[in-house]
């Protein structure tokens, strides 16, 4: 990462960089008043409300699938465009969000039964009692 952009400067706040590009732009902030210098503009036009379309696209990531979706694709279950897009998305776009996600997602499938069953048992009875407290009220 040689020259570090407004985007890149725009990621870094929103922590939707990878590893590397985080170390990179922290370093190139280190090193440079005028990215400083960039980077505390961009922050007063946050914080004033001023955004790009862009921005706020990435900030909400509206372009991430749901965990649900995410599930599915673990699963291999979501019709063949949108598996190729989650899986896009993952891959080339490398979201950090779904990224985290799937990896949680994927630790739950490989999972023990025993384990998930205890679990499942455990929220249930916390759920249960805790009806079971509010309806006597």
């Amino acid at each position: 990462m040689s020259q570090i952009t407004r985007h890149q400067l725009d990621g870094y706040l929103d922590e939707a960089l990878t590893d590397e590009e985080m170390a990179a732009v922290e370093k190139g902030l280190r090193e440079s008043e005028a990215l400083r210098r960039l980077l505390r503009v961009i922050v007063t036009e946050r914080d004033r409300g001023e955004h790009s379309i862009g921005a706020i696209w990435r900030r909400q990531r509206l372009t991430c699938p749901s965990r649900e979706q995410l599930g599915s694709y673990v699963l291999q279950v979501l019709e063949s465009e949108l598996q190729d897009y989650v899986e896009f998305h993952l891959k080339v776009i490398a979201c950090p969000y779904c990224l985290a996600n799937l990896a949680d997602l994927q630790h739950l499938h490989k999972e023990p039964k025993t384990k998930t069953q205890a679990r499942r048992k455990k929220f249930f009875e916390s759920s249960a009692g805790y009806l079971h407290v509010a309806r006597g009220k």
